[in-house]
């Protein structure tokens, strides 16, 4: 991680081709050494945080006065940071009787700041819980009892994070896990707060920025989908082929612990959603034998969706692993204990995140726990199926091998669709793929489960989910489409996205299909369409021309009357 240092010197590079994104910055104690941060960790993330700064202790002034800068400057992104030391004050001036709904109070303004940010704006919110103070009143006894500030504080931090799970566009950034990395020594300075009104240190600065803008960069769709596995001396201690399987090192006994609980958590992972593969050099069947026999192992080859082992450049086997997964280099970890396969890797791809892990495996969970890797802005009961659905599209390449004809490989799939709007049911997958989807994006535009609710609900858009499974089993939710009217004769394709994973099986014709249809029953005569590029949707930068649209200018239009259905081979649920 950068030092506070080297993330100002990036203040002075160019921005120009990075994503702008308008952030207010409010605290209530000094913020302009961590404005400096969060502007140079957004560089670093591909992202330009145009960040208005309001000045301490203006929090409430800023939300509630509509005339105040803040809404001149309209942000998309508010940060809030109220500091436990400000917090303390307010409970050292309450009469003791009052001091135990402290937490109470404080939530409220909180909920209150909240609304009117989302009625105002309809922005995301970040807000950074609040860091331990223990005032020492009443020793321990402060855990027992609501009058002690402490007790007051950790009521209040879970009271916020009650909140975020109900709250939508409201997001947490976890400062008080720094300040428990770190010590509160390093990041609390108690001169440099009673002279200049600053919290943060300027250690604790770059890990407060790294944290906040990786709920960002989460937000607008940039976060890590799959880690790959080195085996040997990485995912159990020694190596298989020479040690064999009752050598090799994994159990609750000595170093062999270090690696069982490093499985446990790729397997927390691979439960969340993240796509598991393993790349290692040796024989397949040598390399499988620990996933099938060893008593002690916590993976098993269930967990894994693409399982590359053999003595071929360990750079050249990621990229068969990207092109069976379709997803981007930069949404990847490679985990490997060799400091030259890790060289390798990163020379050769430049894109992938290549940890450097400690020499000592006892060490690689906590450094990598400090790391964040895999930060996300949302989770569906379907990321607990990714694996699954992987596995089954390796099935279905194989099988795709058989035919000469795609056409007859399409028919055999027996491929069905179940369409419908966005419902209760479906809109946290509905939001989670407007964020997670980047190739296969034409406009790119993200959505909270609030704002799909929203969008459900407007006479003013018509919305879509698709659905595909086939023999192999069910790809879940793999496509969201957005109409927009735009006049009386005419609908505007808000949004079109589309998992990669389903790509060249016909969904494009039969999402059209479908949208044309309804556009022209119910009385529209234009389908409109728009692309803008971004550095990662390439890939349909011709989808509407290839789908018979007509450019205009910076659109695409189809005469939805004149249509006349494509070719698939998907029937509708």
């Amino acid at each position: 991680m950068k030092d506070f240092s080297a993330l100002k010197k990036n203040l002075k590079k160019d921005f120009s081709s990075l994503k702008k994104i308008k952030v207010a910055l409010l605290g209530d104690t000094a913020t302009q050494f961590l404005n400096q941060a969060l502007r140079g960790e957004g560089f670093d993330k591909g992202l330009d945080l145009e960040i208005w700064e309001a000045d301490f202790n203006q929090i409430e002034r800023q939300v509630f006065d509509p005339s105040s800068e803040l809404y001149e400057f309209a942000p998309q992104i508010v940060i809030l940071f109220q500091s436990s030391h400000k917090l303390l004050g307010k409970y050292n001036k309450l009469k003791i009787e009052m001091q135990s709904s402290l937490a109470t109070q404080e939530l409220a303004a909180i909920e209150s700041i909240y609304a009117t940010l989302q009625s105002s704006f309809g922005c995301k919110t970040i807000y950074f819980n609040y860091t331990e103070i223990d005032d020492s009143v009443f020793g321990n006894y402060g855990n027992k009892i609501e009058a002690s500030f402490l007790y007051q504080l950790r009521k209040l931090n879970f009271g916020i994070m009650e909140l975020a799970a109900k709250a939508a566009n409201l997001y947490l950034s976890d400062i008080s896990s720094i300040q428990n990395e770190i010590g509160k020594v390093n990041f609390f300075q108690p001169s440099v707060y009673i002279n200049t009104e600053m919290v943060l240190s300027i250690e604790a600065l770059p890990k407060v920025a790294a944290k906040t803008v990786a709920i960002i960069s989460a937000i607008n769709g940039n976060f890590k989908k799959c880690v790959i596995l080195d085996l040997d001396n990485t995912t159990w201690g020694g190596i298989i082929g020479d040690d064999g399987l009752e050598n090799i090192q994994i159990g609750s006994l000595g170093i062999g612990k270090s690696f069982t609980e490093f499985q446990y958590w790729v397997k927390k992972l691979k439960n969340r959603g993240i796509i598991v593969a393993v790349c290692s050099k040796n024989t397949e069947s040598v390399a499988k034998e620990p996933f099938e026999k060893h008593p002690d192992m916590v993976l098993h080859l269930e967990d894994i969706s693409v399982f590359i082992a053999n003595w071929e450049n360990k750079a050249d086997n990621i990229r068969q692993i990207q092109s069976i997964l379709n997803i981007g280099f930069d949404s990847m970890v490679f985990l490997d204990d060799n400091p030259f396969e890790r060289n390798i890797v990163r020379e050769n791809i430049p894109q992938i995140c290549v940890p450097e892990l400690p020499e000592d495996p006892a060490e690689y969970l906590e450094f990598l726990y400090t790391l964040n890797l895999f930060e996300t802005v949302s989770y569906s009961n379907e990321d607990s199926e990714r694996t699954k659905q992987y596995q089954i599209e390796a099935q279905r390449v194989t099988l795709q091998q058989k035919f000469t004809n795609e056409d007859d490989f399409l028919k055999s799939l027996d491929m069905i669709s179940l369409v419908e709007p966005f419902n209760k049911f479906n809109t946290p997958r509905v939001a989670q793929l407007s964020q997670r989807s980047n190739q296969f994006n034409l406009r790119t535009v993200r959505y909270t489960e609030a704002d799909i609710e929203q969008l459900g609900t407007s006479p003013n858009h018509f919305t879509f989910s698709f659905t595909l499974e086939d023999k192999f089993g069910n790809n879940g939710m793999i496509c969201v489409i957005i109409l927009e009217k735009e006049s009386d004769d005419t609908l505007f394709i808000n949004t079109w996205l589309m998992s990669c994973r389903v790509l060249k099986r016909g969904m494009e014709n039969f999402v059209l299909n479908t949208v044309a249809n309804f556009t022209k029953d119910n009385g529209y005569k234009i389908l409109k369409g728009e692309y803008i590029q971004t550095a990662k949707n390439e890939m349909v930068k011709d989808h509407y021309k290839n789908l018979g649209f007509e450019q205009s200018g910076d659109n695409w239009s189809l005469d939805a009357i004149a249509y006349e259905n494509k070719k698939c081979f998907i029937l509708t649920k």
